[in-house]
């Protein structure tokens, strides 16, 4: 029976006085293991996942949760797959120093806005709750790191295009710095009624929350539609950080929300498919290679670059570096023989 490594939560201190604040106002906060022996000057940073706001009332709402709230978050977090502190388990990284950092801001932490009605303040300050962190983590030992490693799963997966280069530059491009997104490659695509859903809330999501102004700089220069630059495909071109992308070609969230979100499927003919893969059809199936066809498409681009590395299997499955089952296990998903 694994031993649960439980990690307690760090509140960051003053950061309110700099506005780094959750949706409704709360501190942001971080979870820190200490590394040891040979793995005390590597540093893994995890962002936490889970969605987005994009409109008012989806923020306010937000906010009442563990999602846009440290109050309501657990104290304490389980530490697993990529996190753990067992060699047996995380043979690469069970010696580094780990960090969870929570997500309360709604906008893969590059937002910095606010949105007042009335007497109530939703605050979306995405980007200062990064400074925040990483501020307080350099006093506490990021500033010596030898190597860092910027990670996140799912929304959080998507935060390391924004922060990556980023990250090196606060460092003094002394450390090796290297990103890894797991399932954060949110795609550029049509459903399969034709529309795209995922560009007109990416929009929303970039104007409400601000995040334009923090998004990547090259990537801005090219193109007329700033909130493009939230599409991991289109700021991956600019990012000069080495990067490494895990995902499924059958992202689940992906293929729920994006590939067959509920307003292409009025009928619901999709429902049991979506519930369990087994129950799909063959049309069906025939018709998410249509996903893992964008997916691979997307990925073209960068198969050659010495820079990307990546890998794209095949299970219906959304973030796989957490969960130990997927990421350090005798059956485990391997490619080629490489788990």
């Amino acid at each position: 029976q694994e031993k649960r490594l439980l990690v307690g939560m760090t509140l960051v201190p003053g950061a309110a006085s700099t506005g780094a604040v959750c949706l409704d106002g709360s501190p942001p906060a971080y979870h820190l293991h200490r590394g040891s022996g040979a793995g005390a000057r590597g540093w893994l940073l995890q962002f936490e996942g889970g969605g987005w706001c994009n409109d008012a009332p989806s923020c306010a709402a937000r906010a009442g949760t563990r999602r846009g709230s440290t109050r309501l978050m657990s104290k304490l977090e389980v530490f697993s797959g990529v996190l753990s502190n067992d060699p047996a388990r995380n043979p690469d990284f069970y010696n580094w120093n780990r960090v969870k950092l929570r997500y309360c801001d709604g906008g893969s932490f590059a937002g910095d806005s606010e949105f007042r009605n009335g007497s109530s303040v939703i605050y979306m300050r995405g980007q200062r709750i990064w400074d925040a962190i990483i501020a307080d983590l350099l006093t506490k030992g990021l500033a010596k790191a030898e190597k860092v490693l910027l990670s996140g799963c799912s929304a959080g997966g998507l935060a390391t295009f924004f922060h990556c280069d980023n990250l090196g530059e606060l460092l003094g491009g002394v450390a090796t710095v290297k990103c890894m997104s797991d399932a954060g490659f949110f795609l550029d695509v049509d459903d399969i009624s034709g529309n795209n859903s995922i560009r007109p809330f990416f929009s929303s999501l970039v104007a409400l929350q601000g995040a334009e102004k923090n998004l990547n700089k090259d990537c801005l220069n090219s193109t007329l539609d700033p909130y493009l630059c939230f599409f991991p495909q289109y700021a991956l071109q600019n990012i000069k950080t080495p990067y490494f992308i895990l995902n499924s070609a059958y992202d689940v969230y992906q293929f729920h929300h994006i590939f067959v979100p509920p307003s292409s499927d009025p009928r619901g003919h999709w429902s049991r498919c979506k519930a369990d893969p087994s129950a799909c059809s063959t049309l069906q199936i025939a018709t998410l290679q249509g996903l893992r066809s964008a997916m691979l498409t997307a990925l073209k681009l960068f198969e050659g670059e010495p820079e990307v590395g990546m890998f794209i299997n095949s299970c219906f499955a959304h973030c796989q570096s957490e969960l130990q089952d997927t990421w350090f296990a005798p059956n485990s998903p391997t490619l080629d023989n490489e788990s």
